[in-house]
């Protein structure tokens, strides 16, 4: 079976207070689960959580709990007093991907300086793909095709499949 072939389940989490309060609409989770709904993944709609490492550690152990394949969050990436999406995201890695990440910067700070600000992660958990995005829906457009490009790979690896 090729690996486009396996049928995968995605999830996707807005962190954002805002968003979270009511106070401001969702964009961004919308374009990530837009994107990879396209890409062929079973994908509900984003779930917001508020600012914060804990809310963010308990929703990414939620979505591995769930059975998510692939896991991107869109928020909190930034340098702001509640931008704590990383340090949440770091909890509950196994093992970081780094040239994800590194990739995701270049590609931001190419579209705009601040891009080199964002201190998303990127790495695998109990199975799952767990990919940091910041919360721009630009962001995210730019940021998906990274992700999309490696994430089934990823998951034939993580299941024991070939490297090729």
């Amino acid at each position: 079976m090729d690996e486009r072939d396996i049928p995968l389940r995605a999830a996707v989490i807005t962190v954002s207070d805002r968003s979270a309060r009511g106070e401001r609409e969702d964009l961004s989770g919308p374009e990530a689960v837009a994107a990879l709904r396209v890409a062929g993944f079973d994908c509900d709609d984003a779930v917001v959580v508020p600012d914060g490492a804990e809310s963010v550690e308990r929703a990414l152990i939620a979505m591995i709990t769930a059975g998510a394949d692939v896991i991107v969050t869109t928020g909190g990436t930034g340098l702001g007093p509640r931008d704590e999406t990383p340090e949440g995201t770091r909890a509950v890695l196994e093992r970081e991907i780094p040239g994800i990440a590194e990739e995701l910067r270049r590609i931001g700070a190419a579209e705009k300086p601040a891009g080199l600000l964002s201190r998303g992660l990127a790495g695998v958990a109990r199975g799952a793909l767990i990919v940091n995005l910041p919360g721009s829906p630009a962001a995210v457009r730019s940021g998906m095709p990274v992700v999309l490009s490696v994430a089934r790979h990823v998951s034939s690896q993580l299941a024991g499949g070939d490297h090729a």
